[in-house]
């Protein structure tokens, strides 16, 4: 599945990934290759990705490395999940 997470100043991460978690207002949830569509506010938490990724140089800073996976921090957001594609609008 793809992925995009976009603040206000740039896009820090685009590409392919295996899941994501995210911090809804209502509790953490996970999506992975085909879930259902999904719409959600997000709270202050972190973006965990999942994958064989390789994150640009540029922004590897912002994430940190957990095994296979990485944490973005974000203080609010929403998200959108469709057709295998998620796009993560984060402050």
């Amino acid at each position: 599945m793809y992925l995009e997470i976009i603040t206000p100043e740039a896009t820090v991460f685009k590409g392919d990934v295996d899941s994501v978690s995210v911090p809804g207002v209502n509790g953490d949830f996970e999506m992975l290759n085909n879930h259902a569509a999904v719409v959600s506010i997000l709270k202050q938490g972190f973006v965990k990705i999942t994958g064989d990724i390789t994150l640009d140089g540029t922004n590897k800073e912002l994430f940190e490395q957990k095994g296979k996976s990485y944490l973005y921090a974000i203080d609010s957001g929403a998200i959108e999940m469709n057709a295998n594609k998620i796009i993560v609008l984060a402050d």
